[in-house]
């Protein structure tokens, strides 16, 4: 099974928790939207791998002239392509592709390649693109056809080393994936968000192209549309979690300090385990001794976070575009995030949806917390299972 990457790992999950060689692959030209008579494109040289060994994604650059052609991206909206170049990797985010064994890639001169179906997979506040990869790859074994895209979201993992211009939104990070997955000339089937990744996947929705070339179905996971409410006892609270490790060193030298100082302040353990994987070993120069340094942007986390707060996408649910279907994942145990005003608007956009032809559909993922992916993946693989046949 190939997996590509652009950058090195980064986080591990969260809390609880034969490869077809392909060379000198060129992205594929799809219809509609820009056209672009001068442009540089990238094509990707994946190693082969016999099992999950990570193969280094060399990015190169070819020229080539595209006349009378226009190239598009079925979830990204004209304007996008004038805000900046494209083409700059020091803006990509970073990310892996987890390919099937049976995924063949689609070439520029060779049409009788048929395009991959690709999921994409969104992280939420404080983790990274490694919260998914055990899942995906389970998902490419089963699906061997499809590819997952895993990325790490701006100020997060390694896309934090990235100069991002702010402010830091829900929005933003959602345009962020909609470029990248223009540059990697990828069309998503499907976009599955955790949390703010929820959030973040509606948005994509919202500043889209409408209505989309093709059906695209979306997963909201244990996330709604509008209003976050705060943990209950005993429970995350994202707020004060940004706000107490902003005050923590940027260097640390012991994972365990930072553990306990985490749980003395009321957080579980897992939920302390799980952060410390943002911390990545520093070597000092000339000095047996080592450390440990956040890997995230906090200050940014936090802008993003304020926005996943304020942010409201209801109206993207109850005017959904056509060539769409929204499946909402509510936790069994995650009872703080879905008050019952926000569960019988899901059903009322449901009948809607239904009486107009789009699709809107509840579901609940039994025995898990917040964190689906981790607390029950047999479960989640079932219920996601569906989008993928």
């Amino acid at each position: 099974m190939p997996l590509a990457s652009n950058c090195s790992p980064c986080c591990a999950a969260a809390p609880r928790a034969a490869a077809a060689t392909v060379s000198e692959r060129r992205p594929r030209l799809l219809p509609n939207a820009w056209s672009n008579s001068n442009a540089t494109y990238p094509f990707l040289r994946l190693s082969e791998n016999e099992k999950f060994n990570v193969s280094r994604l060399a990015v190169s650059h070819t020229s080539w002239r595209v006349k009378d052609r226009t190239i598009s991206m079925a979830l990204v909206s004209d304007t996008l392509g004038q805000r900046e170049d494209v083409t700059s990797s020091s803006s990509i985010l970073a990310y892996e592709l987890i390919q099937g064994a049976n995924v063949r890639w689609n070439s520029v001169l060779d049409k009788s390649i048929p395009d991959p179906p690709t999921a994409v997979f969104l992280h939420g506040i404080l983790g990274c693109r490694k919260n998914w990869g055990t899942f995906a790859k389970r998902m490419a074994r089963e699906f061997p056809t499809w590819q997952f895209l895993l990325v790490d979201l701006r100020c997060h993992g390694d896309s934090a080393s990235i100069n991002k211009r702010g402010p830091h939104t829900v929005a933003s990070a959602a345009l962020d994936v909609l470029k990248l997955v223009r540059k990697l000339r990828i069309t998503p089937r499907v976009l599955v968000g955790h949390s703010f990744g929820g959030k973040v996947v509606l948005s994509m929705v919202d500043q889209a192209a409408k209505p989309l070339a093709r059906p695209v179905r979306v997963w909201v996971l244990d996330a709604t549309p509008g209003k976050v409410r705060a943990g209950g006892d005993g429970e995350d609270h994202p707020a004060e979690l940004i706000s107490l490790l902003s005050t923590l060193p940027r260097e640390v030298s012991s994972k365990r300090d930072i553990v306990k100082a985490l749980t003395q302040q009321g957080f579980s353990n897992d939920v302390a385990q799980w952060v410390v994987t943002n911390l990545r070993p520093t070597n000092s120069f000339g000095s047996r001794s080592s450390g440990f340094s956040w890997v995230f942007d906090l200050r940014g986390i936090a802008e993003m976070y304020q926005s996943y707060e304020e942010t409201n996408l209801w109206k993207i649910v109850e005017d959904i575009p056509r060539g769409v279907h929204m499946n909402f994942l509510k936790a069994e145990r995650s009872l703080h995030r879905w008050a019952l005003e926000d569960l019988q608007r899901i059903h009322a956009a449901e009948e809607l949806a239904s009486e107009e032809g789009g699709g809107v559909e509840m579901h609940v993922l039994e025995d898990a917390g917040h964190w689906v992916h981790a607390d029950n993946p047999d479960g989640l693989f079932r219920i996601l299972s569906s989008s993928f046949w």
